[in-house]
């Protein structure tokens, strides 16, 4: 999530956490909210889907890594073995997204996790993280050719929303990694040009 800075670029401390767990016994789920709320594997990864999760969740935030990459690298992203995209939905409409990231020995990430601004504050988000943590558990029994999973982790950041950190902890996560990185500042870029959460 760190951006490269140019020497005429304006700079400011972020402070990255790392987080993980160990066994799937670590995990602590939360309760499913109220209403009809569904969490669903997108089986069939499109890169226009995953770009508008992205921007929808994160454009707020300053997420802007993958801006910049073309249709072809996306769709790489997206086709690697065990990378798995489940997607939270309330009454049909997207509410937010986890998605997985397979590494070696057993190793799977929470590459991106997030609500669209008009659905944090809802309780689905614990809902949200705990099936996606327990997908990432059992990711070798949708995947033959990954190993059993050994280790969850994630990172999260001064930048995220202020409930971020305090749901990974009551979801069983443990601080393995704290460092701070300049990142240069830039403007939020919403889910598409010129666009403002109200």
């Amino acid at each position: 999530m760190s951006t490269p800075s140019r020497p005429d670029t304006a700079t400011a401390p972020v402070t990255i956490w790392s987080l993980e767990q160990t066994s799937p016994a670590d995990l602590r789920p939360s309760a499913a909210p109220d209403g009809d709320v569904r969490v669903v594997r997108s089986e069939r990864p499109l890169p226009e889907f995953s770009r508008f999760l992205y921007t929808a969740v994160g454009g707020d935030i300053q997420w802007t890594d993958r801006l910049g990459m073309s249709y072809a690298q996306w769709q790489d992203a997206l086709d690697r073995p065990g990378a798995e995209t489940w997607v939270a939905y309330e009454n049909g409409t997207p509410a937010g997204y986890v998605e997985l990231d397979p590494q070696d020995d057993g190793v799977v990430e929470i590459m991106y996790f997030g609500l669209i601004p008009a659905f944090r504050g809802r309780r689905i988000g614990g809902h949200l993280l705990s099936v996606g943590v327990a997908r990432a558990w059992d990711l070798a029994e949708r995947w033959q050719e990954r190993t059993p999973t050994k280790r969850v982790w994630l990172h999260t950041c001064s930048k995220d929303g202020p409930h971020a950190m305090d749901n990974y902890l009551r979801r069983g996560f443990r601080l393995f990694d704290t460092r701070i990185e300049q990142e240069a500042e830039v403007e939020t870029p919403g889910p598409w040009p010129g666009a403002h959460t109200a």
